[in-house]
């Protein structure tokens, strides 16, 4: 069983000591502790469906098997500010602003990144099934080893110096985007003993300026971590878990290129697509 901890270095960041022994804050409880709740807690879900509650689309802001759930969110009263204000400090985005180049993952540096290259492709509608044309779509994600590039990633997976992780597009007339990357790799997190995320990619989509962002995160069909994952099982409704799945499409998939994966983001209405909130960073 690999283990794992963290130290402070000489500038006070955290930084893995060795790959064996295991951080002690990481061991309060067990993958079977972690999928007791979830299972409870749909379980009780399922009950109240059953009873004529409406089902829930987007994920419970209080799950208990995502630890630090707890503190991604407000807890005390909202105060009201001032809108001007705030869109003194927001960007505005526009089709200058985006190369095509950009949405391109595998060229970004000298040399060809290593894993299994994809193009993820898709389109953005609102509730009503219409395209949502000239939205700023970023994507960010760990690469085929399952490593960050960011200093808060120190776990002893290997950087690829050929893929920064990055990108971003512009959607077209019909809402269609589409991404070149590598297939990212399960990685560890601190949640719970010998936790591990599912392969995601994470998106962010503005609208008209900075106050209306949304994130959300993608995933591959057929992962096997998705019942073990508190954060995908946080949304307690099946259907509303499924829309986070991408889908092979063999029509993207390129010849001696790139497989192909399908994925549509829904902005609004009871099939819109799960949105977290900005401070997740998993």
């Amino acid at each position: 069983m690999s283990t794992e901890t963290t130290q402070k270095d000489g500038t006070g960041a955290e930084s893995f000591e060795n790959s064996h022994t295991l951080d002690p804050a990481a061991t309060t409880a067990s993958q079977e502790e972690i999928s007791g709740e979830i299972t409870g807690i749909h379980e009780a879900y399922r009950q109240e469906v059953l009873a004529g509650k409406k089902a829930e689309i987007q994920p419970r802001v209080d799950f208990a098997p995502y630890r630090s759930s707890l503190l991604r969110h407000p807890t005390k009263n909202l105060h009201h500010v001032d809108p001007e204000t705030i869109e003194l400090y927001s960007p505005a985005f526009g089709q200058r602003d985006v190369h095509a180049l950009e949405s391109d993952l595998t060229i970004q540096h000298n040399g060809e990144p290593i894993g299994e290259r994809i193009v993820v492709a898709g389109r953005v509608l609102d509730g009503d099934g219409r395209p949502v044309a000239g939205q700023l779509v970023e994507i960010w994600q760990a690469n085929a080893a399952g490593r960050y590039i960011h200093k808060r990633d120190q776990h002893p997976a290997p950087i690829d110096p050929n893929f920064t992780g990055v990108g971003r597009a512009i959607t077209g007339p019909n809402g269609e985007y589409s991404f070149t990357t590598i297939k990212p790799a399960p990685y560890p997190w601190k949640n719970h003993h010998n936790a591990w995320r599912p392969a995601h990619i994470h998106f962010s989509l503005f609208g008209t300026d900075f106050t209306q962002r949304m994130i959300t995160q993608m995933y591959f069909p057929g992962d096997p971590l998705f019942a073990l994952d508190p954060i995908y099982q946080s949304i307690t409704d099946a259907k509303a878990r499924d829309r986070l799945v991408a889908t092979y499409d063999h029509s993207i998939t390129s010849h001696e290129w790139a497989t192909g994966y399908n994925w549509d983001i829904v902005l609004t209405g009871s099939n819109r697509t799960w949105m977290e909130d900005e401070e997740g960073d998993h």
